[in-house]
């Protein structure tokens, strides 16, 4: 069983509705008091979101900073919008625990994960460190990893870790077992503008006219890279990139003109394949059909040699017998110039982003015990 402070502090977690639409000061601000309760000075990175609302990245390392090697641990602070909440016994943002689970939003991706290992930080004798050990909280790793763009691009603390290349443990779910590898994920939108006006006149434009053929463009892509061996890797399942193609009209009646077209693609690209080329077949259909075109996001896919040492020593703390790869997307994407990354989280995927989220008790306590031997292994 894990301890009751560990769900103590997931359930303070949870307590904050972090929807990556909404400002994260909050979260932060707990889990800053937090590190400075342990003697930490984090550095924050502010930034404004696309919709103008303010986010906040934390950093913060104790121990030696002239060293090279330590840990260094990554969370993000953001969870996935609640449009349904199937769970009747409470809401979305109060964690309740039932049948050796713990319910809410977060609870698995990723408050569980950072809840852990700020446990396992406040079991260990800071003073006594030998070697870095750092953590990092993200905003808007949901919406396109927008909060670690920021931290790679403008925290003093990051310049530092690429200079002190720690284990880098990106805590996503993983049921604890080694990702060493993971794909991209890049994405856009292509927007068409008509005129609205009654159907029965010719004075609508009709904005679904434009979008059709670029459409038409989308499906021709999508099915050369299915089919194409180039754009297959047998490392990841399913070995093929996987799309995602939305439209929305917004249409309010059958008989108003639809003023705007919108579609939202997005897709992920594997190690050694040349991602940018489609994003360009894209932006020259968009600009042939007279779209507007939109780059949301360009997150490259992770890969590390399975053999690497920092790899074998993960498996070893862990217990498991080889590594593996995942087809979802972390903030390690923007972390590239880390060269000892590895994804290892407790909590199931399957569980993430669902009307019922959880987190298995069991896998909370591995979690606290894994980051615990993790820090003994590289920092003191």
């Amino acid at each position: 069983m894990p301890s009751v402070r560990t769900i103590e502090i997931l359930s303070d977690l949870v307590r904050f509705p972090s929807v990556s639409s909404t400002e994260n000061r909050s979260i932060s601000s707990y889990v800053i008091n937090f590190l400075e309760r342990l003697g930490l000075k984090p550095e924050q990175i502010v930034y404004q979101d696309r919709d103008g609302v303010e986010k906040v990245n934390l950093l913060a390392t104790a121990g030696p900073g002239n060293k090279q090697g330590g840990l260094a641990y990554c969370a993000h602070t953001d969870v996935v919008p609640v449009s349904d909440w199937s769970f009747e016994a409470s809401g979305p943002f109060d964690l309740h625990q039932a049948d050796q689970k713990l319910f809410g939003r977060g609870s698995c991706d990723m408050k569980g994960s950072l809840a852990c290992f700020l446990v396992a930080m406040e079991s260990v004798d800071l003073r006594q460190l030998r070697f870095p050990l750092s953590i990092i909280c993200t905003a808007d790793e949901e919406t396109g990893y927008q909060g670690a763009s920021q931290v790679a691009q403008h925290s003093k603390i990051f310049r530092e870790l690429c200079k002190q290349q720690p284990l880098t443990i990106i805590g996503e779910p993983t049921s604890l077992q080694v990702i060493h590898a993971h794909k991209g994920i890049y994405s856009f939108k292509a927007t068409s503008h008509g005129r609205a006006a009654h159907s029965s006149t010719l004075e609508g434009i009709n904005a679904n006219l434009k979008m059709i053929p670029f459409l038409q463009e989308m499906k021709q892509i999508y099915d050369e890279t299915f089919s194409s061996p180039a754009w297959q890797h047998e490392a990841f399942s399913p070995t093929g990139i996987s799309w995602n193609i939305g439209i929305n009209d917004f249409t309010q009646a059958v008989n108003i003109t639809p003023e705007q077209s919108v579609c939202t693609v997005s897709f992920r690209p594997m190690p050694d394949q040349q991602a940018d080329l489609l994003m360009q077949r894209a932006s020259e259909a968009a600009e042939k059909c007279g779209l507007d075109f939109e780059i949301l996001c360009q997150a490259p896919p992770v890969f590390v040699d399975e053999n690497a040492t920092h790899i074998q020593q993960m498996l070893e703390l862990t217990g498991n017998d080889k590594s593996h790869t995942v087809s979802y997307g972390t903030d390690a994407a923007m972390f590239l110039e880390l060269k000892n990354l590895v994804i290892c989280g407790p909590g199931d995927i399957a569980q993430a982003h669902t009307d019922d989220e959880w987190i298995d008790i069991e896998q909370l306590q591995q979690g606290v015990d894994l980051y615990k031997r993790a820090i003994e292994r590289f920092c003191l």
